[in-house]
């Protein structure tokens, strides 16, 4: 038995992206308790492949359909699983942990995961981000689909604090807790019309009900569910460096440079390019600075992997704003203009692009 009674978890399951995700997390978690020699906390996951945590110090549950499917009923809901999930490691009863944190994988650490824990007390929810007050949010779905009904139930006032679950974090005894907030979601999942964060507000509506104190860590960690794709090529270059061996001492040290910084150039550079991109044509301005955004020589490696990143995003929002053949993009990127702002990149981002509008 595992005696140590802090627990951080998480929940991975699907393409390889969310277990890319879960590994630079984990190993970010692991070099911040390296630093600080913290010994209180162990690290599980369940997840439907062992594979890409075999040279990791954590403890992989098998998470199955037959469990996935019961953890979504009775709706189907993906989300629901979180709860469920946490739940589950809170109550059982072979290896008590006396807390416990859920994390996103789309996170990484700045400090050590104990100051988390930190921040766990009975009676209090530890959340990433404490957000507006319900009221806030009349327009969206779940304030016009729900409020009535949770009014009328003193369920949800509009004084009534949002929350980000990115990060769950509870004390074993409030379990319950998470009993309500699955029961809730179930009630309410046929009246939300799909609401994407209904998870979330289910465990804000639950924790008002019962009067518990919330806490936040969002200066702790980085939760990148905003920009993710750039965040993603950060990750990945990492893990093409340190994939095979993710614990030596070099790639440890690499974590930090894994920085939460957009990869953007410099407002002066930005500046520049504005400049110099009116020397085209109006259409093409906004796609040829953002492609010059991924052409930027960062000093950073990890920042310096997200250019095509940004030459994707040139792309989709070129072709939001206009309807523009391939054929026409291959005369911009023939032009003299262009070629020459784009210098010894304009091969790069040709390939890319053309596999990108093949895709």
């Amino acid at each position: 038995m595992d005696t140590k009674t802090d627990l951080l978890l998480y929940l991975v399951y699907g393409a390889d992206s969310y277990h890319q995700e879960a590994v630079f997390s984990i190993v970010s978690a692991v070099a911040r308790l390296r630093e600080s020699a913290d010994t209180a906390v162990r690290i599980e996951v369940f997840a439907d492949r062992r594979e890409p945590y075999a040279a990791l110090p954590v403890r992989v549950h098998a998470l199955d359909g037959i469990t996935l499917s019961r953890w979504r009923a009775p709706h189907g809901y993906h989300f629901r699983t979180k709860h469920a999930a946490l739940h589950a490691v809170l109550t059982d009863g072979a290896e008590p942990a006396q807390r416990a944190i859920l994390i996103d994988t789309d996170t990484f650490f700045h400090t050590s995961p104990s100051a988390l824990f930190e921040r766990i007390a009975p009676g209090t929810l530890l959340c990433n981000r404490i957000g507006g007050r319900y009221a806030d949010m009349r327009e969206a779905t779940l304030y016009r689909t729900l409020a009535p009904r949770l009014q009328s139930q003193r369920l949800a006032d509009d004084d009534m604090p949002l929350l980000n679950s990115g990060v769950i974090g509870l004390c074993r005894g409030d379990a319950p807790l998470l009993q309500r907030s699955l029961a809730l979601m179930d009630e309410l999942f046929p009246h939300a019309e799909g609401a994407y964060t209904l998870e979330e507000f289910v465990l804000a509506t639950a924790a008002r009900e019962r009067a518990f104190c919330l806490s936040e860590c969002p200066t702790l960690i980085h939760h990148y569910w905003s920009r993710k794709q750039l965040f993603r090529a950060k990750i990945q270059a990492w893990l093409r460096k340190h994939g095979q061996a993710p614990l030596t001492a070099c790639a440890l040290a690499d974590v930090a440079a894994v920085s939460d910084t957009l990869p953007r150039p410099p407002a002066p550079q930005r500046l520049i390019h504005k400049l110099v991109t009116r020397l085209l044509p109006a259409g093409q301005r906004q796609f040829s600075r953002e492609l010059l955004y991924g052409c930027y020589p960062h000093a950073n490696e990890f920042d310096r992997a997200c250019g095509p990143v940004w030459w994707d995003k040139a792309l989709a929002n070129l072709r939001e704003r206009h309807d523009v053949s391939n054929s026409e993009i291959e005369r911009w990127l023939d032009g003299f203009t262009l070629r020459r702002l784009l210098g010894e990149h304009t091969a790069a981002i040709r390939r890319h692009l053309k596999h990108q509008k093949a895709n």
